[in-house]
């Protein structure tokens, strides 16, 4: 009887999904943490670009950066261990979306930081109801206007990352001095060299790893001040609404509409990527039960000072290299991170960190969001359609407001608000230029424009109209198929 019981215990674990596989509480803690180290470099560097373009204060900064961490974990066990309708119970990490950066900037410079998360939080609530139907205008949505967007993300995040590399604070006498640059070098160097030298958890880890050294060289040359991290409680729970009571202006939630939009394709691709590594069958009732969750999430993040939630790619990319599949080890990294959010020392000791040396490293990190989208712009058909006009139109309205902040001053305060950031334009263009040009196919010209002919060799019908059979060239000389040469009239006789 014994036997028989053990043979079907066996057969119940073989029959288990990978995703439930459950492992020992040491392997748990190793993993978890791993995932954390790897996501860790993206989900602290949000809240410090927020936290430093709204003007706050260190400590306030370092409150934004534990909040982030708090409810990054939070949506993390979410997503893993689920409820009904909420939760993809897959092994996805959960933090504060990049993609959302840009546009958060722009609202802060109009409203604040109070309007930052009325925006996000409308914006979240909106995303929740549309993602039953979301499925259903993901057509809108193909790699031509996700790797814009993502693209520029990516390029507008650079002049963030030069402004830190040159020391931050634009009021500072030191701002731009040879000694930030340095340290700003040094960092990107460090992060190259343990890139190409260190072995493949060093390299994940690269970016980390060389903010730590960075600011070790920062702190000896005397640049990097930690003189106020033992200000405050080393443990706290999250203060609800420290930064204010949300204001819901309507151009700044149009704004993140968008966002929330590129969040929930993001997160629908990494939802089906994990599925994918995972070797589990993803229906359309548990991509709902993702995105609802990362809705879900998004909404509540501002009441304890963070922001949009989504899928970390990077996470997936882990889980597939290291080939541990079970979702118990990410909600055990989302533990780690709900305990991180508690210390608010951690927040003060990230926010003390040399911004010259966020510089360096978010040089990098910028410009791999940036190398993203690149990428899936080069799955992108170009052939015999208007795809190279849609993305060079796109991205270079995207540009205006980086190249020119001052372009839309002139304007009503909500136009400001929604094309003052790249990421906006750009997402708007593509989107609207993808429906002119791939789905209102009515009205398109058999004739197409130069950027369609530099694609490939096109011959128009009217060229050869007046071909009969038989005829063929030789020597650059048309001749019929009795071997007479048929005179060619020059263009501009026509």
């Amino acid at each position: 009887m014994e036997e028989i019981t053990l043979a079907a215990a066996k057969e119940n674990t073989a029959r288990l999904p990978p995703e439930d596989e459950k492992l020992s509480i040491g392997a748990n803690l190793a993993y978890g943490l791993q995932h954390v180290l790897t996501m860790y470099g993206g989900i602290v560097a949000v809240p410090l670009i927020i936290g430093q373009a709204s003007g706050l204060t260190p400590a306030d900064v370092g409150l934004l950066v534990t909040a982030s961490l708090f409810a990054g974990g939070l949506a993390t066990i979410l997503q893993t261990i689920g409820i009904p309708f909420f939760g993809s119970r897959l092994p996805l990490v959960q933090g504060v979306s990049f993609s959302g950066v840009a546009t958060m900037i722009a609202i802060t410079g109009h409203g604040g930081i109070q309007a930052v998360l009325g925006a996000v939080i409308a914006a979240s609530f909106i995303g929740l109801l549309i993602t039953p139907v979301f499925s259903r205008i993901t057509r809108f949505f193909p790699p031509i206007v996700t790797g814009i967007v993502i693209t520029t993300i990516g390029l507008t995040l650079m002049p963030v990352a030069a402004g830190w590399a040159m020391g931050g604070n634009r009021n500072a006498p030191d701002f731009g001095s040879q000694a930030n640059v340095l340290l700003a070098a040094a960092t990107l160097m460090i992060v190259l060299l343990l890139s190409k030298l260190g072995s493949a958890a060093i390299s994940r880890l690269s970016i980390l790893l060389a903010i730590i050294v960075g600011t070790g060289i920062a702190y000896v040359a005397g640049i990097a001040d930690f003189s106020r991290v033992m200000n405050g409680p080393f443990v706290a729970l999250p203060q609800i609404f420290h930064f204010g009571y949300p204001v819901f202006d309507i151009a700044a939630i149009i704004s993140m509409c968008i966002v929330i939009m590129v969040t929930l394709v993001e997160t629908s691709a990494d939802i089906l990527a994990v599925g994918e590594i995972v070797g589990t069958k993803v229906d359309a009732r548990r991509l709902g039960d993702g995105l609802r969750a990362d809705m879900l999430s998004s909404i509540l993040a501002p009441v304890v000072g963070s922001f949009t939630q989504s899928a970390f790619a990077q996470n997936v990319g882990l889980v597939a290299v290291t080939g541990i599949k079970s979702r118990f080890v990410v909600a055990t990294g989302g533990l780690f991170l709900v305990a991180l959010g508690l210390l608010p020392i951690v927040g003060r000791i990230v926010a003390a960190v040399p911004s010259s040396v966020l510089g360096g490293a978010g040089l990098v990190l910028f410009g791999t969001v940036a190398a993203s989208g690149i990428r899936t712009l080069a799955k992108v058909d170009y052939e015999n359609n208007m795809n190279l006009i849609i993305v060079a139109t796109s991205i270079g309205f995207g540009m205006i407001p980086i190249a020119s902040p001052g372009f839309y001053e002139h304007f009503p305060a909500w136009i400001i608000t929604i094309f003052h950031s790249g990421i906006s334009s750009a997402a708007l263009m593509a989107i609207m230029l993808n429906l002119l040009f791939n789905h209102l196919t009515t009205g398109n010209s058999d004739q197409q424009s130069v950027f369609v002919a530099g694609t490939e060799r096109l011959i128009r019908y009217q060229d050869i109209a007046g071909l009969h059979d038989g005829d063929y060239f030789l020597n650059g000389k048309l001749y019929d198929a009795n071997g007479t040469e048929v005179p060619l009239v020059p263009a501009e006789a026509h």
